[in-house]
């Protein structure tokens, strides 16, 4: 598919692309190239194909979530550079 200099120019404006007018004829048969793809893709039969969110199967593979006991607070606060009335103490970020 052939693609004319003022398409390639107006591609390119909306999309924020620079494009000189020595690659204008690059450009557009790249341009080309991938409409051509697109048409041949355009071609396949996908009717029996289920659609799907990715192109491989995923699955959680994180553990089940085990109730255990929990770090107990002086080990936690133990190598805490400052530590005030059982919490980490930390430089205060918000404004007043």
């Amino acid at each position: 598919m052939k693609i004319s200099a003022e398409e390639i120019k107006k591609i390119a404006l909306l999309s924020r692309l620079e494009v000189k007018e020595d690659n204008i004829e690059s450009v557009g048969k790249q341009l080309s190239d991938i409409l051509s793809y697109m048409d041949l893709m355009s071609q396949v039969d996908i009717t029996d194909v289920p659609p799907t969110a990715h192109a491989v199967s995923m699955r959680n593979v994180m553990r089940d979530d085990v109730l255990q006991p929990s770090l107990p607070n002086d080990k936690a606060l133990q190598n805490a550079p400052e530590a005030e009335n059982g919490y980490f103490k930390v430089p205060k970020v918000i404004q007043d």
